[in-house]
């Protein structure tokens, strides 16, 4: 791939955005050369609507009979760009919350080798934040907590941004069909990414906020989130720590699970039979269940630390031979 001249395809998922789509394209930088918009079965028909208003010659229509969610979308639209001759595929939505004009920032770090996916983070500076509602920047910190330990990139924030971009080389090794097609694409996407030791990184940027219409419901995905952080984080260490290795880190996660669960339990039921009989426990009763929380405690400290030294730090996309 020349770094010079690579071929950059973009994909737009399509639902409700008809009244912004027509001009994120427009926006979108000449040296992209192909635009994958995925109308995913969209009740104002934006596939139709784009190929009626877009004279764009980059522009492809794809399409869906049945709502797939934003993931079903993006995957529709990579494997249409692992088709082609793309180097670098970036994720851009359409209802204009995402500035297409910095879609080179995206793509810069993956050219410089530095690393195989981006991200954007709308936290990043501080100006940026200072009108959001406090109850939204509680829950995109504690979203982010949740998404570092279920993915293993604890250098991140800002975890279902969607504004993406990805190198060829690395989308074609993941497991398209088995990532989450819903609202929980871009967690998932970060789960598969650390199993394939990618680096990912996040650019700053600005969201820009209309009158567009979301169709997220909070109540709905709730539990799925839940279920697929948990599924997810400990996928990941039965991966990481016990099928491809086996180190210091995996003994220290078993032991300490194992003291906390032993001395959690040994109170309790001493607790119990003390309240049934009146009778104190001893201070080497005491002693015998709080010793071992405290040693698990510390061991699952310092797998968390060993974890998090762990980060992918190397980019695995120029290592990896061309697979489309």
């Amino acid at each position: 791939m020349s770094k010079e001249n690579p071929v950059i395809a973009v994909v737009i998922p399509c639902y409700r955005v008809k009244g912004h789509v027509l001009d994120v394209i427009k926006r979108i930088p000449e040296d992209v050369a192909y635009i994958f918009c995925v109308d995913d079965a969209c009740p104002d028909q934006s596939g139709d609507f784009i190929k009626r208003a877009c004279t764009d010659p980059r522009v492809q229509i794809l399409r869906h009979d049945q709502n797939q969610g934003v993931g079903g979308a993006m995957i529709t639209g990579y494997e249409a760009a692992l088709k082609t001759d793309a180097d670098i595929v970036v994720k851009v939505d359409g209802d204009g919350q995402m500035p297409p004009e910095i879609l080179p920032t995206f793509v810069a770090p993956i050219l410089a080798g530095l690393c195989d996916y981006t991200k954007g983070n709308r936290f990043y500076r501080p100006e940026d934040v200072r009108c959001m509602p406090r109850i939204r920047l509680f829950g995109n910190g504690l979203l982010s907590f949740v998404t570092k330990l279920s993915s293993g990139y604890w250098n991140i924030f800002d975890p279902n941004n969607g504004y993406t971009a990805i190198h060829t080389n690395v989308l074609a090794r993941l497991p398209l069909h088995k990532i989450a097609r819903g609202y929980f694409f871009e967690s998932d996407m970060l789960f598969r990414l650390n199993l394939l030791h990618a680096v990912v990184i996040d650019i700053p940027m600005q969201a820009v906020y209309d009158n567009e219409t979301s169709s997220l419901d909070i109540k709905k995905i709730l539990w799925p989130f839940i279920r697929g952080h948990v599924r997810n984080f400990y996928k990941r260490i039965g991966y990481n720590y016990f099928l491809r290795d086996f180190n210091l880190a995996s003994l220290q996660f078993i032991l300490g699970i194992l003291f906390m669960v032993f001395g959690t339990v040994f109170g309790l039921v001493e607790w119990h039979e003390g309240a049934e009989t009146h009778i104190a426990a001893s201070a080497g009763t005491v002693m015998l269940s709080a010793l071992p929380v405290i040693l698990g405690f510390q061991m699952l400290l310092s797998f968390l630390q060993f974890d998090i030294q762990s980060v992918p730090r190397f980019a695995v996309h120029q290592g990896l031979p061309v697979e489309k």
